[in-house]
C-alpha cells in the first residue's frame, strides 16, 4: 500500500515538486512536468515524452542528456492534459520541432493528439510516435492497438539518442518508429497496486496465483495461471516472445536487448535471478544479447510484478541504444559535458473579461452554483466511482473527477464573480477541468463545457432552447472527439440519451427545469443499464467481460453531476 501522503487529490503536484528538488542536476519544474536543467552546445530536436504519474522513472526519471528534453507527468495514471503537453512541448523546443512520444492509451491520445493540433498552429512541426509494446493487449495483425508499458524506454532511449547525434525531425521520428515496430513485452504480476488514499488494492490475484498480460496502471492480467518458479517464468516470457518476432527479423544470429522490469514491489535480486535464465534462453537459440537492462524501468506503484521486454536490433538502433545517456533514472556511458539551461519563467498572464448582458451574467452565476454543486457530490462519490473504474479500467476515474470538478468550479466562481458571461464562464472552467484533471474524461468534459458555453455566448438570452442546443452540441462534439458510439460503454451511453431527451422536450414546450429533471433521470437509468455491456474502448478494453455486471464510472458520473443540477435549478427561480 501507499503509506506516505497528504491530500491523494494533490499526491502528483506535491511529488512533481520533491522529484523536481531532488534531481535539480538533470531537470527543473515547468508547467505541466519537468524539462532538462541543461543543454548541448547545438540546438537539437526536442523528444518529450510522458503520461500518468505513479510509474517512475517513468518519466520524468527519463529527462536528461541522451533522452528526454522534456517530460509531461499526469496526475496518477491518467493522462496528463493537452494544455499541459503544449507547455512543455513549447519550453522544450529548440527550433527543430518535436517528437511527442508516450504509451498508447485512449486519454494520451485524446490529449497529446490536441496539443499537437495546437503546437502545429503556432508553426512548431510536431511528429508522434505511440508506443505499443505489450503483446496482450491486442493480437498479431492489430499491433496498432496495444498498449505501451516497459518498452517505452527502449523508443525514449532510442529517439533521445538520435537528437543528440543531431538527426533532423524526420530521422528521429522515423528511428523512434522502427524501435517501436521492433520491441515487444510480456507482463506478470502476483498483486496489484494500491493509489494513495485508498483502502484496498485496484486487483487482487489469488493466493498462490500469478496473473499474465497486465498493464502498468493498475488493469488486471488476462489470465491467471500458478505462480512459476524464477526459471519456469523465464521460460514462459521467452517462449511467448519468440511468438512475436518482429516481421524482417532473422533469429537465428540475431541481436537483442533484454529489459527485465520491476514493477515497483519485485527486488533487484529477484530479478536478476529471472535474468539469469531468460540470458540462457536466448543464448541458447542462438540470440546475441547486447547491453540488457535489470531494474526498475516502468512501474506501476507498489504493484508486485515484472515484464520482459525484448528490442530487435539492426545495425543503426544498437548504435543508438548504446550510446551514452545521463537522466535520474536512466545512466549509460558517458555524455558530452552540458551547460546549465536557462530557468523556466512562468508568466501570469490576467484574462480580460469580455463584456457580457447582465441576463448572460445571471447564467454565469447559475453556471458557478451547479459546478460548484457538482464538485460537491463527485467528492462524495469519488471512492466509489474508484472502485467500479477498477473493475476492468485503472481506478484512477474517482481522483480524476474530483480534481477536474474542484478545478472547473473555481474557475466559474472566479469567472462569474469578475462579471463574465455564460460562454466565459464555461469555457474558462472547460480549460481549468481538462487541464487539472486529465485522462479521457478530463478531455471529454472539457469539450462538453466548451461547447455549451460557445452555443450560449456573453450577450444572449439563455433560454430553454438555446441550453437544448448547447447540450446537443456537447454531445456531437464528445462523439467526434473521442469517437465512441452508444453501446461502447462510456460515458456516451448516458450523454446521448440525456441530450436527445431534453431537446425532445424543450421542443415540445416544457420548461427547462422540468426537461431537465426528466432527462437527468433518463441518463441515470442509461448509466445504469451499462453494467450489462462489455466494454470495448479505453484502459478497459482488454478486460471487457470482466467490467459485466458493474456500470461505466464514465456514464454514473454524468448522470449524478446532472442530477445534482437539476437540484440546483429545483432550488433556484431557474423556470
Amino acid at each position: 500500500m501507499t503509506r506516505l501522503f497528504n491530500d491523494p487529490s494533490r499526491f502528483a503536484d506535491e511529488m512533481i515538486e520533491g522529484f523536481a528538488a531532488a534531481a535539480a542536476r538533470w531537470v527543473q519544474a515547468a508547467p505541466g512536468g519537468v524539462v532538462r536543467s541543461t543543454r548541448g552546445d547545438d540546438d537539437q530536436v526536442a523528444v518529450v515524452i510522458g503520461g500518468g504519474s505513479g510509474h517512475y522513472p517513468a518519466f520524468g526519471g527519463l529527462v536528461g542528456a541522451g533522452l528526454a528534453h522534456g517530460a509531461v507527468m499526469g496526475n496518477l495514471f491518467a493522462s496528463p492534459s493537452a494544455h499541459q503537453v503544449q507547455q512543455i512541448a513549447q519550453v522544450s523546443h529548440q527550433g527543430r520541432g518535436v517528437l511527442l512520444s508516450y504509451g498508447n492509451y485512449a486519454g494520451d491520445v485524446l490529449h497529446f493528439d490536441q496539443a499537437q493540433e495546437k503546437l502545429r498552429a503556432e508553426g512548431i512541426d510536431v511528429r508522434t510516435v505511440t508506443v505499443t509494446d505489450d503483446i496482450f493487449s491486442a493480437p498479431k495483425g492489430e499491433e496498432h492497438k496495444r498498449r505501451g508499458i516497459a518498452g517505452d524506454l527502449a523508443v525514449f532511449k532510442v529517439a533521445g539518442a538520435a537528437a543528440e547525434a543531431g538527426y533532423d525531425l524526420d530521422g528521429v521520428e522515423r528511428v523512434a518508429r522502427l524501435a517501436n515496430d521492433r520491441t515487444r513485452s510480456f507482463g506478470v504480476a502476483f498483486s496489484g497496486c494500491t493509489l494513495p488514499g485508498a483502502d484496498a488494492p485496484l486487483f487482487t490475484v489469488p493466493e498462490g496465483k500469478m496473473a499474465i498480460g497486465l498493464g502498468i496502471h493498475g488493469e488486471p492480467g488476462i489470465d491467471e495461471v500458478d505462480v512459476p518458479t524464477a526459471d519456469e517464468l523465464a521460460e514462459l516470457w521467452v517462449s511467448r516472445l519468440l511468438d512475436e518476432v518482429p516481421e524482417g527479423v532473422e533469429l537465428e544470429g540475431a541481436r537483442v536487448v533484454p529489459l527485465v522490469n520491476g514493477l515497483g514491489s519485485v527486488k533487484y535480486e529477484e530479478l536478476f535471478v529471472v535474468y539469469r535464465r531468460v540470458a540462457q534462453l536466448l543464448e541458447e537459440r542462438g540470440l546475441a544479447i547486447v547491453e540488457p537492462e535489470v531494474g526498475e524501468l516502468c512501474t506501476s506503484f507498489d504493484m508486485a510484478g515484472a515484464s520482459l521486454t525484448l528490442l530487435w536490433l539492426d545495425e543503426e538502433l544498437e548504435e543508438l541504444w548504446a550510446a551514452p545517456a545521463d537522466a535520474p533514472g536512466f545512466s549509460k556511458g558517458s555524455v558530452t559535458p552540458q551547460r546549465r539551461a536557462d530557468a523556466v519563467v512562468v508568466e501570469e498572464h490576467e484574462e480580460e473579461v469580455p463584456e457580457s448582458s447582465a441576463d448572460s451574467r445571471d447564467a454565469a452565476a447559475l453556471v458557478a452554483a451547479s459546478l460548484h454543486a457538482a464538485a460537491a457530490a463527485i467528492d462524495e462519490a469519488a471512492d466509489e466511482l474508484g472502485r467500479m473504474d477498477a473493475i476492468a479500467g485503472d481506478g484512477d476515474h474517482g481522483i480524476g473527477m474530483q480534481r477536474g470538478s474542484r478545478a472547473g468550479s473555481d474557475a466559474a466562481t472566479a469567472a462569474a464573480k469578475a462579471g463574465a458571461g455564460a460562454r466565459t464562464t464555461l469555457v474558462r472552467a472547460a480549460d481549468a477541468w481538462s487541464d487539472r484533471a486529465g485522462g479521457t474524461s478530463g478531455a471529454i468534459w472539457g469539450e462538453m463545457l466548451r461547447a455549451l458555453g460557445e452555443r450560449l455566448g456573453d450577450d444572449r438570452e439563455v433560454t430553454a432552447s438555446l441550453v437544448s442546443d448547447g447540450i446537443l452540441a456537447a454531445k456531437d462534439a464528445v462523439m467526434s472527439f473521442g469517437k465512441a458510439k452508444v453501446g461502447d460503454k462510456t460515458m456516451i451511453d448516458a450523454i446521448v440519451p440525456f441530450a436527445d431527451d431534453l431537446a425532445q422536450r424543450v421542443a415540445g414546450g416544457q420548461r427547462l427545469r422540468d426537461a431537465w429533471g426528466h432527462s437527468a433521470g433518463v441518463a441515470e437509468e442509461a448509466a445504469q443499464e451499462t453494467a450489462s455491456m462489455a466494454a470495448t474502448l479505453g484502459r478497459a478494453r482488454s478486460h471487457g467481460d470482466k467490467s459485466i455486471g458493474t456500470p461505466d464510472p464514465g456514464a454514473v458520473s454524468f448522470a449524478l453531476i446532472c442530477t445534482t443540477i437539476y437540484d440546483v435549478l429545483t432550488a433556484g427561480k431557474e423556470q
